[in-house]
């Protein structure tokens, strides 16, 4: 078995599996006609819900356990709660909680500030922001905390750009954001999978390989840890594609980076057959038992 196989095989452990696509896809139709019921009148299980966050840029890998789903609400709903002298975003926030409890009475339902959370017994949780659609494409969304004010974002600008990006490259992108969603589970690395995403996204537009195949992967995901290594050590924030959303930086992971890169390194010169088992070994140091033996 050689490099591309590995990475091909590599791929197909890290991709979402589908029992799981199954099960969230009954859950998100469930939540939707809900809300559907309760704001819009209508049982429809897809009409105003949107998958966002990296379910829905399509950059989430095996092990995801954190789902977003964007809602939309009648623009009557934010005149209702806007005119509210105290935190009206809060009450908007619990009125969702009060519809989905109505479904999901023996799950924990809560709230988390801008986002109405949903924790299933299987350790799957879906965050639920209920937002107002702006004419630019935009959405208006409540944060409840520090008084209560909103803000916005534009998530489908972000899974437009990855989208566009990932068609460009051969569809290396979001192979290189599962890719090191695994590398950050496995180590630990803290890092959010946004920030993945962003730097992803950026790494790969001047990449020398970016549009090979498999062949080429044990090569991206060395050089994107080297990367990953080199940026500015005292920027704290960087820019999601197509939206311009700040992404923080949760800690330090260059360290971490520069570590595997150096494996990475060592596994990328065992190119021959008879190395084979060292090369895998190598890079199951990187990733973990998620790359194939």
């Amino acid at each position: 078995m050689g490099v591309s196989d590995e990475f091909y095989n590599f791929r197909n452990n890290y991709n979402i599996g589908s029992d799981l696509i199954s099960s969230i896809g009954q859950r998100y139709r469930r939540i939707t006609t809900r809300l559907n019921t309760d704001f819009w009148n209508t049982d429809s299980n897809s009409a105003h819900s949107l998958y966002v966050g990296s379910y829905g840029r399509d950059t989430a890998a095996r092990g995801i356990s954190d789902l977003d789903i964007g809602f939309q609400l009648p623009y009557a709903e934010y005149v209702k709660y806007n005119a509210y002298q105290g935190n009206g975003q809060s009450a908007l926030l619990q009125a969702v909680k009060n519809s989905l409890l109505q479904t999901y009475h023996s799950s924990k339902v809560g709230g988390d500030g801008q986002v109405v959370v949903i924790s299933f017994t299987d350790g799957i949780t879906f965050e639920i922001l209920p937002y107002f659609s702006n004419t630019d494409g935009s959405w208006t969304f409540a944060d409840s905390n520090g008084g209560g004010t909103w803000r916005q974002c534009n998530p489908r600008a972000e899974m437009n750009a990855v989208q566009t990006r990932n068609t460009a490259v051969n569809g290396n992108l979001k192979a290189l954001c599962r890719m090191m969603r695994v590398w950050k589970d496995h180590n630990s690395v803290p890092m959010t999978g946004a920030l993945i995403d962003a730097l992803a996204y950026q790494f790969i537009e001047t990449w020398g390989w970016r549009d090979n195949s498999y062949g080429y992967h044990d090569y991206m995901a060395r050089d994107f840890l080297k990367y990953l290594y080199d940026l500015d050590r005292e920027k704290t924030y960087w820019r999601m594609p197509g939206s311009g959303s700040y992404v923080y930086k949760t800690g330090v992971f260059w360290l971490k980076s520069l570590a595997d890169y150096n494996i990475a390194v060592e596994a990328c010169n065992m190119q021959t057959d008879d190395k084979a088992a060292q090369r895998r070994a190598k890079w199951r140091t990187v990733f973990g038992t998620t790359f194939p033996l």
